[in-house]
């Protein structure tokens, strides 16, 4: 029978194998820190079902106890409160809330943060507790200050650091207004989305500091950045390799819409191949251009609905080749992403990383290969 023990100890050698953790500092926290003290019962996405639905793994049942040990994303909640208790017998859909992220990319972030003892450190996401307990092995209890915006998940995981003998600073509140009390620090780290950096986030991290943190928008497009901070409100950084999500912020999440309704516009054919949306970069470049919309839809069926003016746009085949492009309203959502688009195809099409960002108090722009080079201003 596998051990809680024997779990940790192979957790620790697969990450090490694979080069998540680099040095023993790290390697001992995932061996010593309890995960099953901060997942207990978790969802398991139904292979093949859309829209997706979960079944939940009840803490102590057949196979929950590798599940949590495994390097896997762990959903605890969906809708905002949903949790695996609440479905005694077969499957339920929602959108995931919480989780507890998968070990290998808590840990790489915490090396590409670079924290270390003596610093302070601000997370954003408190989440389970599982990289704060982690974190707060790393950097003592003084070191690290959480932030959770769910009072139930926050309540959950202060009771699961304390069983795990960890008592790093908590607070229950809006994490993207930063640390109440105003702080200063060295790092801050965020394990949810957001669709541009919090201002007070770059007044609470010290000039020289640096905060990690994943952009996303409406839809739902990610990509994680590593700034420094240069001076009040000021920070510069560069987009991480890699293709890292986590679920965007609640207050940055889209507001409530009605049912979509396709409705008549203007149509000519399209510039690009719409499919070039659904891959990795290619759907954040275009949420870059279009930082108000929606997306639907995949291959050459796209649709952008543009959530703050009504603004459509909607692509098909051509029946002799090619596409077309349906565009309605003040805003010409398909023009924006043609444009971005063909700039990212004629620079070779890199991955985020040729990308970067410079961040002050009036604007918030990301750019392509330089900071003189084609760029899109963040929704502030």
């Amino acid at each position: 029978m596998s051990t809680p023990n024997g779990l940790r100890a192979a957790l620790a050698d697969r990450l090490a194998e694979d080069g998540t953790l680099v040095g023993t500092v790290w390697r001992d926290a995932v061996g010593s820190v309890p995960r099953e003290l901060f997942v207990g019962s978790y969802f398991m996405p139904v292979a093949g079902s859309v829209p997706t639905r979960y079944r939940p793994v009840h803490e102590g049942g057949p196979g929950w106890l590798e599940g949590v040990y495994s390097d896997e994303t762990l959903i605890t909640q969906l809708d905002g409160r949903t949790r695996p208790g609440d479905v005694t017998d077969g499957t339920v859909s929602g959108s995931p809330s919480s989780s507890s992220t998968l070990p290998s990319l808590v840990l790489r972030m915490w090396h590409q943060l670079g924290a270390e003892p003596g610093h302070r450190v601000l997370e954003i996401g408190t989440g389970t507790g599982y990289s704060t307990a982690l974190g707060a092995y790393r950097l003592g209890d003084a070191g690290l200050t959480s932030i959770e915006y769910d009072p139930v998940v926050g309540g959950a995981a202060s009771a699961a650091l304390k069983a795990a003998g960890f008592a790093p600073r908590l607070i229950i509140g809006d994490g993207l207004r930063g640390d109440p009390d105003g702080e200063r620090y060295d790092r801050l780290i965020a394990t949810c989305s957001v669709r541009y950096i919090p201002l007070p986030w770059l007044h609470q991290v010290k000039p020289g500091g640096k905060i990690l943190v994943t952009l996303s928008g409406w839809c739902y497009a990610n990509a994680l950045v590593l700034l420094e901070v240069t001076g009040p409100g000021e920070a510069t950084g560069r987009f991480l390799p890699g293709c890292t999500s986590f679920m965007i912020a609640r207050p940055h999440d889209r507001p409530p819409r009605p049912t979509l309704a396709l409705l008549p516009g203007e149509e000519r054919p399209s510039r690009i191949d719409p499919a070039e949306l659904d891959t990795w970069t290619g759907g954040w470049v275009a949420q870059l251009a279009a930082a108000s919309a929606e997306r639907m839809g995949a291959g050459a069926e796209q649709v952008l609905w543009d959530v703050a003016t009504g603004s459509q746009a909607r692509t098909a085949p051509a029946p002799g080749g090619g596409w077309t492009v349906v565009q309605r309203g003040p805003e010409r959502l398909w023009d924006r992403v043609e444009q971005a688009v063909r700039y990212w195809k004629s620079a070779g099409e890199p991955h985020q990383e040729g990308f970067g960002i410079t961040v002050s108090p009036a604007r918030q722009r990301v750019w392509l290969g330089t900071e003189d080079g084609p760029g899109w201003d963040l929704p502030v």
